[in-house]
């Protein structure tokens, strides 16, 4: 009798163990999961601006300003 209210208990123990860890685990889950989208968020937006800014660089007119630029500061001096 003993040796069976022993083992109700330990495996009772244990259930309640799992079930907190795993409550746990499921919060960091979905913090983790927020923090991952809010982080996918962001690298959505750097990247569309990475691109404005290549196509600013890249295009004809931005390279002619920046010669006139630099001849006129070669002017000056």
């Amino acid at each position: 009798m003993n040796m069976t209210a022993v083992a109700i208990v330990a495996i009772v123990c244990w259930a309640i163990v799992e079930l907190v860890t795993g409550t746990k685990n499921n919060k960091k889950g979905k913090q983790n999961n927020a923090q991952v989208d809010a982080l996918q968020q962001q690298i959505q937006v750097l990247k569309e601006r990475v691109e404005t800014l290549e196509k600013i660089v890249t295009d004809d007119k931005y390279e002619l300003n920046r010669q006139f630029d630099s001849l006129r500061k070669d002017k000056v001096a």
